[in-house]
Order: structure tokens, then C-alpha cells, then sequence
């Protein structure tokens, strides 16, 4: 495992972890990782660790990616150091962008987004990135997702406020309500970014009290409204059970993966 910098702050930092054996001739397919925690400052890209592992085990390279976050009111944390918007959304689009400059063996050609919970939200928001009208955050990706998976994804932000989801969270991270900084949220919500033409599975425990499964559903009606690809696995698991790689939900995301990006796990 080794760590790359995509920007100057001591959040700006991904993780790289390469599969053992033989570099594939165009190399190694890459899976995005991108924890949740409701963006908060306190949860960190240790969560999604055992993924990466996984994946790496799978034939797989991991890019387990972290980025600003949402730190506490009473919390002093320097301006440079916050997240939220824009600098939420400015890490994740440049630290997927960053393995265009990676001197590593990977495929750039095969490249796959996969969060969970609120790395769920920004995987979703990355793979519409496409869609974002020119000069914005995030518009005019330099690496475009083959494939995306959202594990308990907050999909869909303006149904997530209302229904009181991680108390308060999206507010804390858009910088006000939907009626306040109505362009924030259009420019940040997944389920109006669809129409990129991404294969999408979403995961979803029927278990979950932190992010219903409504959220996956929505944002699957949604693609299938414009014609995208998108399939709805859901199972008997909790929110944190699709973050354990022995957990059967998460092993059925990691076969589609194998096989979307052709590794040599999908091959054995």
C-alpha cells in the first residue's frame, strides 16, 4: 500500500493498493473507495480499509480516497482544512482525477466508483459528473467511471432533508436548506445527475435505520426513467454490514465489479 497526495492539505490523500502477481499488459483495473460517515470530520477512510483489501485480492488495484470533511461547530479546524461546499465535492473530483497522473500500473479505461452511506452520495455525484454544466465543481472530469456501485447510498438529498436523515448532515454539508442555496443542491444531488450513461448497482440492506432503502429505489427509478443501466440488490443486512467484505451483500457488488471490469477474479 502506498499513499498519494491530490492536493496540499493533510486531507488531500488516497490510498493505492495493488493486487499481487503479474501486471495485467494495459494494468490493473481500479475500484474508487469512498467512505461514509455522513461527511463528518470524524469518520475516515479507515472504514473502507477491509474493501480495499478485498478488492486488491480480487485482481483489483484500490484507490481508498479521502477528503475534506464536516467538522463540529465547536471544532477549530482551519478554513483551508473544512469541508463541505465547495471542498467536499473539489476532492473527491480531483482525487479520482489524480490517477490520470499516477505512475502506477492501472487501467484507466477500467476504473469503477464505489461508496457507502454518504461516499455513496459523492460516488453517484462523481459518475454524474458529466452532467455538470461547464465551470462548476466537478465539471469536466479528466477519468470517467466504467462502472458504479453505491452501498446504502444517499441518493437522493432534497428526500434525505426532509425525512431527517443524519440530522441535519446535508444542510451542514451544502451550507444551507434547499430553499437557501437552491444551487447548491441541484448541483449536488445525485438523483439529478442521472443520464450518463454508467452502469449503476446499488446495494441496500433491508435492515438499514441510517439510510433507507427508499434512497437506492428513487435513484433507480430515476436512471431507468432516462434509459440508464442500473440494477437493486437488497438483502438482509444492516448499514454497517456492507462495508464487511465476508458479508453476502457486499460480496454480490464485489463479483459485479470482477466481471464489469474484468478482473482475473471474475475469470477464475
Amino acid at each position: 500500500m502506498s499513499i498519494h497526495a491530490y492536493g496540499n492539505r493533510p486531507d488531500q490523500v488516497a490510498e493505492l493498493s495493488l493486487p499481487d502477481g503479474d501486471v495485467p499488459e494495459n494494468g490493473w483495473p481500479v475500484v474508487v473507495l469512498l467512505h461514509g460517515g455522513f461527511w463528518r470530520h470524524q469518520y475516515v477512510r479507515e472504514l473502507t480499509a477491509p474493501l480495499a483489501r478485498d478488492v486488491a485480492a480480487r485482481g483489483m488495484a484500490a484507490w481508498n480516497l479521502e477528503y475534506r470533511r464536516v467538522p463540529p461547530p465547536d471544532q477549530v479546524v482551519a478554513p483551508a482544512d473544512r469541508g463541505g461546499w465547495p471542498a467536499t465535492f473539489a476532492d473527491v473530483a480531483a482525487g479520482i482525477d489524480r490517477l490520470a497522473d499516477l505512475d502506477a500500473p492501472v487501467d484507466l479505461t477500467r476504473v469503477a466508483v464505489v461508496g457507502h452511506s454518504a461516499g455513496g452520495h459523492l460516488a453517484l455525484w462523481a459518475t454524474g459528473r458529466t452532467r455538470l454544466p461547464a465551470g462548476v465543481v466537478g465539471a469536466g472530469p479528466r477519468v470517467t467511471p466504467a462502472a458504479t456501485v453505491g452501498l446504502a447510498p444517499v441518493a437522493d438529498l432534497v428526500a434525505g432533508q426532509h425525512a431527517g436523515m443524519g440530522n441535519g448532515a446535508m444542510v451542514d454539508l451544502l451550507g444551507g436548506a434547499p430553499d437557501v442555496v437552491p444551487e447548491r443542491w441541484a448541483l449536488a444531488d445525485p438523483v439529478g445527475l442521472v443520464g450518463h450513461g454508467v452502469p449503476v448497482l446499488l446495494v441496500h440492506g433491508e435492515q438499514d435505520e441510517s439510510v433507507p432503502t427508499s434512497q437506492s429505489e428513487t435513484y433507480a427509478a430515476a436512471v431507468r426513467a432516462v434509459g440508464g443501466e442500473v440494477e437493486l440488490a437488497t438483502g438482509p443486512a444492516d448499514h454497517m454490514a456492507l462495508i464487511d467484505p465476508t458479508e453476502p451483500l457486499w460480496q454480490r457488488a464485489a463479483a459485479w465489479l470482477a466481471a464489469r471490469l474484468g478482473s482475473r477474479s471474475a475469470e477464475d
